[in-house]
């Protein structure tokens, strides 16, 4: 089936968050919406088919995650990260980032600490925090344009943690980001390898958030941490879902896969009575979408690609004071605004009520992105052409 992600479908009045939430995330009511990781394209038709032929039946009771549910997750494993995984070892939740919030449970205590890799993913902030627990901060180094993980700075955060708990490190884990949410990064086996030897050497655990890891563009590979080494596997927990890729967000539903019993089972304890497992629709699009949805996923990435060629082609040309930062994974786009000039507030002005575009402010990914935006592509092109002008006149006017 041929699509056509050129098509506007007007999402407002559908109590939709990117549309319909403007005016309670923004100051201003008429923006571009590209802020939230929610595409603008409707999703595969088989799973809208599965859908309707689930909801005719009229019964919406508990439901359980059925067997082929199931074999949809170690099926989709197999195929796009040769992981072979156990049945027993996979969990759902009705979200990655709840998932979170129960796995930082049940590997700490309250004052314990958590590193994280800013700028990163905003709500992971919380996750540690609401936890009673501590943030250590391992920051991304930008050079020459590139994010890199700065290992010396990992290193000493568990040698300066040992020695003043005298040989006890109060860090029990990292939540690592891959592909990286906000600055695009899909990180190479070896960068992997010696972060996990570093975090696992140290008696923590890896908290591996993969649910971008089906949005790559031309030349990238996920690599799934727990592929890397059996000693990897037994020391991480992987968070995936099928709601980036097949842009399923609203129907809340996600696949925790973890292989060590014991780890699984302290995560169980906790969750139980606390975050509620998916609804029947989540179970139903997950199975569709793990089997069905791969014609319509390389129509997506292909579009997605042709979005950021144009993209950066812009910019490039026409923007030249906003630097593109190359995304390998993803469809959120890391724009570096600091030769603007601008603090962050003055930024976060310019951008919402002069450009009148919405995008994500850098500063709340941490204290690393400043002077930094992130924009959504996954639109119809029309759209991203209509930010890309907004934007560029405004900036030659700021020049004036």
């Amino acid at each position: 089936m041929k699509y056509d992600f050129n098509q506007i479908i007007n999402r407002k009045k559908t109590n939709c968050l990117k549309w319909d939430g403007i005016s309670s995330y923004f100051e201003c009511e008429d923006l571009l919406p590209l802020w939230v990781a929610d595409m603008d394209f409707p999703v595969a038709q088989p799973i809208v088919d599965a859908l309707k032929k689930r909801a005719a039946h009229p019964f919406y009771g508990y439901t359980l995650p059925g067997k082929g549910v199931i074999e949809s997750v170690i099926d989709r494993m197999w195929k796009k990260f040769k992981w072979k995984i156990k049945p027993e070892w996979i969990l759902f939740t009705p979200g990655v980032v709840p998932a979170l919030h129960v796995t930082v449970r049940s590997l700490t205590q309250p004052g314990d600490e958590i590193l994280l890799q800013e700028p990163v993913y905003h709500p992971f902030f919380g996750v540690v925090k609401n936890s009673g627990c501590h943030i250590i901060n391992n920051p991304l180094k930008l050079v020459k344009g590139r994010y890199e993980m700065d290992y010396v700075n990992l290193e000493s955060k568990f040698h300066k943690n040992t020695r003043r708990l005298k040989n006890k490190s109060r860090i029990k884990a990292i939540i690592f980001c891959n592909p990286h949410n906000p600055v695009g990064r899909v990180w190479e086996k070896e960068e992997i390898k010696k972060m996990g030897e570093i975090v696992i050497g140290n008696g923590a655990v890896v908290i591996s958030d993969e649910i971008h890891c089906e949005i790559l563009f031309k030349g990238y590979e996920h690599i799934s941490f727990a592929t890397i080494s059996p000693e990897f596997e037994q020391n991480c927990i992987v968070c995936t879902s099928p709601s980036k890729t097949f842009n399923l967000a609203g129907l809340e539903v996600s696949a925790i896969i973890i292989p060590n019993d014991e780890i699984r089972e302290r995560y169980i304890n906790t969750q139980s009575g606390i975050v509620p497992l998916p609804n029947l629709f989540g179970y139903t699009a997950l199975e569709v979408a793990y089997k069905q949805g791969d014609e319509w996923l390389e129509q997506v990435m292909s579009y997605l690609q042709e979005n950021l060629e144009f993209l950066k082609k812009y910019f490039t040309s026409r923007i030249p004071q906003i630097k593109i930062i190359e995304p390998q994974g993803t469809y959120l786009i890391w724009l570096d605004c600091r030769e603007l000039g601008l603090d962050n507030e003055s930024l976060k002005d310019f951008m919402q009520h002069k450009a009148r575009v919405g995008l994500e402010d850098g500063y709340i990914f941490g204290e690393k992105g400043s002077g930094f935006m992130r924009m959504n592509i996954a639109c119809p092109r029309i759209i991203l052409e209509q930010a890309a002008e907004r934007i560029e006149k405004q900036v030659s006017l700021l020049k004036k």
